[in-house]
């Protein structure tokens, strides 16, 4: 199958990322030179000529993974975290100036998953730094790096499933132990579909079904409303 080309595109935006990364950066100025720096990083954004259309996203409050988290608190590793010194700030002027949705409920990374498959795979491109969202099919674009890639649905969820071998330290999920994105590799290199990147992946769990599930629950992207994974194969 080949590429989708890109073109008359929604940018579906990241602004998690983009409060930290322009907040940081502007710890030590003053809030208008902060809410500047902002603003001209999202013309920029949208300024690329495959794009027709944007939608940004920031993550609220609450979030249905604190609810599904037994074996470690989500995100338990961020309490102490320090917050950008405009944080705030910068948070209310994308949503009161840029239009970004304030999800709650979820995270803005669910809001962009069911955003993009709601849309064939060349009508939109994500921007973000955020290696899972690599589990989602479609244009990607690294406004760091500058560098704009495809994944095909396939790479997605293999992507996903090399994830729950090897978990995820940002968000405190535990991956297996010893178990690194060269092993995962290994371990799923001869799968060819979902069935066996699943077989593969329980066998690597010695069949614990139940801890799978729940570090699988917690890594996975929503491609729909309300969406909550569960195996699709109750044994290999």
């Amino acid at each position: 199958m080949s590429t989708p080309s890109l073109e008359n595109a929604t940018a579906l935006i990241d602004g998690d990322i983009l409060v930290y990364r322009i907040g940081f950066a502007s710890d030590d100025d003053e809030e208008k030179f902060a809410i500047s720096r902002m603003g001209n990083y999202i013309q920029d954004l949208i300024r690329p000529d495959y794009v027709d259309d944007f939608s940004g996203y920031i993550t609220g409050r609450s979030n249905f993974r604190y609810e599904i988290a037994n074996e470690k608190e989500y995100k338990g590793n961020r309490s102490d975290a320090r917050k950008p010194n405009h944080y705030e700030t910068l948070r209310n002027y994308l949503t009161e100036k840029w239009g970004f949705e304030l999800v709650e409920g979820e995270e803005a990374d669910d809001a962009i998953g069911i955003a993009a498959y709601q849309m064939r795979a060349g009508a939109f491109c994500i921007m973000s730094l955020d290696k899972d969202l690599d589990m989602l099919r479609g244009w990607h674009y690294n406004f760091v790096k500058d560098i704009l890639y495809y994944i095909t649905e396939a790479e997605a969820i293999k992507n996903f499933y090399t994830q729950i071998l090897t978990g995820d330290r940002v968000d405190n999920i535990p991956g297996l132990k010893g178990i690194g994105p060269k092993k995962a590799e290994k371990i799923l290199k001869d799968c060819h579909n979902e069935r066996q990147l699943f077989a593969a992946v329980l066998d690597a769990y010695e069949d614990n079904l139940e801890l799978l599930t729940e570090r699988a629950q917690l890594l996975w992207i929503r491609r729909k409303p309300g969406q909550i994974w569960t195996p699709k194969i109750s044994q290999k």
